[in-house]
């Protein structure tokens, strides 16, 4: 078993650039306002370079000063030192695909979750021919450190600045440990928030898939429930 290690045995997180691809989404702007509001550079990226300043645009109305800005996806991933793909699922290998070059040697968190949607039934899994959306990711993007992680979190709670505190754990999978040593460190600097090892990367389906459960349990219940794992 992988000892976890505690918050002060986790690298320093502050100070990185953090680009995330996908950010006019509600996830993904929800993720750049928590990492802004922490004092982390966000780069929003979009296809369209107007598209992701205008989500800047938008966080900075609900929180003045935000060290925020957009920029089109490739040059949100160069500029970046970390990069979090939150693309929907759809646009994902695409999105991958075509900005290989600039996202080699980086740390790519991705956060997809592969679900579909019937009505009367709800969310459900997507089959996924690689096992899952980070480990497609892995094999498009083979000169990059692919990490899984942020894929429980509520964007609607992300996108409230009067909610202070995220109280919840964030899963992080993968095969490098420095990088998810990194990742879990910069999941901790959302208040409230954890990063906790999760396994390496061929675990990553079943955390995907687990995001449709949560769905049915926010439905059900009217809530915005998350993952806390205990004894840790």
């Amino acid at each position: 078993m992988t000892e976890q290690k505690s918050p002060h045995d986790l690298p320093d997180a502050s100070g990185l650039t953090i680009g995330i691809l996908g950010g006019t989404g509600d996830q993904g702007k929800g993720l750049a306002l928590r990492f802004a509001m922490a004092g982390h550079e966000v780069i929003i990226g979009s296809r369209k370079a107007d598209r992701a300043q205008e989500a800047a645009d938008d966080l900075r109305s609900v929180v003045a000063g935000l060290p925020v800005r957009g920029a089109e996806n490739a040059a949100a991933a160069t500029a970046a030192d970390i990069v979090i793909i939150a693309v929907p699922w759809e646009g994902h290998r695409p999105t991958l695909e075509s900005l290989r070059p600039e996202l080699a040697g980086k740390i790519v968190v991705d956060c997809v979750n592969p679900l579909g949607f019937e009505k009367g039934k709800g969310a459900f899994a997507l089959p996924v021919e690689e096992g899952s959306a980070a480990e497609q990711a892995a094999a498009v993007l083979t000169d990059s450190r692919v990490v899984a992680a942020f894929h429980h979190v509520s964007a609607k709670l992300l996108l409230d600045p009067s909610v202070e505190s995220m109280d919840l754990d964030v899963l992080v999978l993968g095969n490098d440990r420095e990088a998810t040593d990194l990742v879990q460190a910069l999941a901790g600097r959302i208040p409230g928030m954890r990063g906790i090892y999760g396994g390496r990367l061929h675990n990553a389906h079943q955390v995907e898939a687990f995001t449709a459960n949560l769905i049915s349990i926010n439905r059900r219940y009217k809530a915005h429930a998350g993952l806390r794992v205990t004894d840790v």
